[in-house]
């Protein structure tokens, strides 16, 4: 029996190593393992300092899930205004041309903030007022790999307008209107021009965060909100925004100004008032008012033809009254009005007047 040549061994524990790998297709590209670009850049101006937000990815080039993000790095190029964009290239694990200005770790991202799927950086360093500032991004792997460079997002650092003038807040009925006067300057000391628009916050109680209430900025400059609670302290404040060609820009806030509306509608007057004589008093009856809200009844009595007078109340559960303070002989007139709860409580008009003597 022969020997098997050195080539055949060789040919057999390829052979075996194959299949003990389990191995059925060919390896996938390296560069196909990358994880994708972070995607969705937007870069907005807000009070001196440029936001920018972004989505990170949850796939690879391939296509499959990545299951190891670890950071993405934000890197940042002052650029002129006008020139065309420098290409973003990654090399060396650096993106050339630009400057690494943070690194966000997913599982610890502050000073980042995290809201549903976006990731929001604050960029506040060295910026100068009409510089272009052009912003990339790439995500790493737990294994290091880095995805090619995100889209470059560019934004004109422009100043922003200061607040807004003599903000004033007016309560009514159950609203409060909210005036307020536009700027004359920007930050950087140079008039106000062009477009402005303007963002109004509102904060319940006497304390915490204001948030938005305007879902666009608004053209006006003033605002009514209604539906609000009678007696709840609300506090308000406006923030104009530059509206330019080149992007648009959020100033400060202006001073905060509280208003407590106020439950000024009255109640619904009371009806079919009716009053009957008996020995030596009145007795008055009459249909309640519809209004929830009603606390009390109020009775009004004049002798002959003089001004009706308040002589006494009752309370809401109540429609009936029996007046003996009266005279033998004397001709009086009745009314009732209904009062609701508010904190400065509001009367309705009276009810139909009923005119009676006493024998």
């Amino acid at each position: 029996m022969s020997r098997p040549s050195r080539r055949h061994i060789a040919l057999a524990l390829v052979g075996l190593t194959l299949a003990a790998c389990g191995k059925k297709g060919p390896p996938v590209a390296p560069e196909l393992r990358l994880p994708v670009p972070p995607a969705g850049v937007q870069a907005s101006i807000d009070d001196g300092s440029i936001m920018v937000s972004w989505t990170n990815p949850e796939r690879r080039i391939d296509g499959s899930r990545l299951r190891d993000l670890a950071e993405v790095k934000l890197y940042r190029r002052e650029d002129v205004a006008d020139g065309p964009l420098k290409p973003a290239m990654l090399s060396g694990g650096r993106v050339v041309g630009y400057d690494q200005i943070a690194t966000i770790r997913v599982d610890a991202p502050a000073p980042a903030t995290v809201v549903g799927a976006r990731v929001q950086w604050v960029d506040r360093v060295g910026l100068v007022p009409e510089h272009r500032y052009v912003y990339v991004l790439t995500a790493i792997d737990a294994e290091g790999r880095s995805s090619p460079p995100s889209e470059r997002r560019p934004i004109t650092f422009l100043a922003a307008p200061m607040p807004p003038r003599d903000v004033e807040a007016i309560a009514g009925n159950r609203q409060v209107t909210v005036r307020w006067r536009a700027p004359e300057e920007f930050t950087d000391g140079s008039p106000a021009s062009g477009e402005l628009r303007y963002v109004v916050l509102r904060g319940i109680g006497n304390a915490g965060a204001l948030a938005v209430i305007t879902p666009q900025p608004v053209a006006a400059t003033s605002l009514t909100e209604t539906g609000l609670e009678s007696g709840t302290e609300y506090r308000y404040a406006v923030r104009a925004v530059r509206v330019d060609a080149r992007g648009t820009v959020t100033g400060p806030p202006s001073t905060v100004i509280g208003a407590s509306p106020l439950e000024t509608a009255r109640p619904t007057p009371p009806r079919n008032l009716v009053a009957a004589p008996s020995a030596r008093a009145f007795r008055l009856a009459w249909s309640p008012s519809p209004e929830t809200g009603v606390v009390l009844y109020a009775i009004y009595r004049a002798a002959g033809p003089g001004a009706l007078t308040r002589i006494g109340t009752t309370p809401s559960g109540n429609t009936t009254f029996v007046d003996r303070d009266v005279r033998p002989g004397t001709t009086y007139r009745y009314a009732v009005t209904a009062i609701d709860d508010a904190r400065q409580p509001n009367e309705s008009t009276p009810s139909n007047e009923v005119t009676v003597a006493l024998p």
